[in-house]
């Protein structure tokens, strides 16, 4: 069957792990609509495993609020364009504590891993590898995140990132068929973001923060509105 998730980011993960992986982005790709129920039976003989497995997927993707768990099964609750403006809420809330910090804080040490996931960014818009862009992107950001060592922060992102990494994957693929020029401006933002930290200028900090998330997050509204862009980008390099 195919597999929605980049498997090659699975190579060491658990059988379970795969199948959370790949239902979360059916599920938020609409590839698995709201409203259709998950039989754990069905799911069983459709990823050629035990029941185990699917039954902790469901109860993950329930606490990420994607199903709804029934008796031997799920009812798929979906995403929907409010819930995407929330999630980006949050990590707007959280990237903007985390760079009011960094205004304080010695950051040689960021600076230079963030220049070297930059450059990594660069290379895969180069080969049009927009799954590769997506995980560097997300890498970068995290690096900021866990830069200022703030446990419970560290704590709220790694709940929110399964589901931002869909959909940012979505996205980047999207962007990558449908805009590709558009790349040379998300690459521009995140220099300015780390030359924002470099320099420790709040004003700069805010204008790079800013312009990166409004600008990355309107660039996708078409998509979760259009199945067809969806389904593009969750077919993407099949």
């Amino acid at each position: 069957m195919k597999r929605f998730y980049p498997q090659n980011r699975l190579t060491e993960s658990s059988m379970g792990e795969r199948v959370i992986a790949d239902l979360r982005m059916r599920i938020i790709s609409q590839d698995i609509n709201e409203g259709a129920i998950l039989s754990e039976n069905k799911l069983s003989q459709e990823y050629n495993m035990s029941r185990s497995p699917i039954r902790d997927a469901l109860k993950l993707l329930e606490k990420e609020g994607l199903v709804q768990q029934k008796r031997m099964g799920a009812n798929v609750i979906g995403i929907s364009e409010k819930d995407i403006d929330e999630i980006y809420d949050i990590r707007l809330i959280i990237e903007s504590f985390v760079f009011k910090r960094l205004l304080k804080s010695e950051t040689a040490s960021l600076i230079n891993q963030l220049n070297k996931i930059l450059e990594m960014m660069k290379i895969a818009v180069k080969y049009n590898d927009a799954d590769e862009f997506s995980f560097r992107d997300i890498e970068f950001h995290e690096k900021i995140i866990t830069s200022i060592h703030h446990r419970h922060i560290e704590i709220l992102w790694s709940n929110l990132r399964p589901i931002m990494e869909c959909l940012v994957l979505l996205s980047m693929r999207h962007r990558m068929e449908e805009n590709k020029e558009d790349f040379d401006r998300v690459i521009q933002n995140h220099e300015l973001l780390i030359q924002a930290i470099e320099n420790k200028d709040e004003r700069l900090v805010d204008e790079a923060f800013y312009k990166n998330f409004n600008d990355v997050h309107k660039q996708s509204d078409d998509l979760w509105s259009n199945p067809i862009f969806l389904k593009r980008a969750s077919m993407y390099h099949e």
